[in-house]
């Protein structure tokens, strides 16, 4: 069973470094456009080059949210003071429904 497991991290690696490449944005992607990076990742992956190759140099790894830029960082619902915002507005809505209702 354990020779199998070199095989097995190959592979798993070649799958994680594909549908990475795949689920990336393209104007996340460095170096090569992203058809090409498919390609060097089917084309290398038994030899770990392409896989490696797309985690490296591939993919731009920086930080996001308020420090790294790009897009903000996800917040919990209960952390998020929009979202509670939006949970009074609907209350106040259906508090005035109810209320318009019982005096009509």
């Amino acid at each position: 069973m354990l020779r199998y497991l070199p095989f097995l991290l190959v592979l798993a690696l070649w799958i994680y470094a594909f549908i990475d490449c795949l689920n990336t944005p393209e104007e996340e992607v460095r170096g090569l456009p992203k058809v090409v990076w498919v390609i060097v990742i089917l084309l290398f992956g038994e030899v770990l080059v392409g896989p490696v190759a797309w985690l490296v140099a591939g993919r731009n790894r920086a930080p996001r949210g308020p420090s790294g830029g790009g897009a903000t960082r996800w917040v919990a619902p209960d952390d998020n003071p929009e979202f509670l915002k939006s949970l009074d507005k609907d209350r106040d809505k259906d508090r005035d429904r109810k209320d318009g209702g019982e005096d009509g």
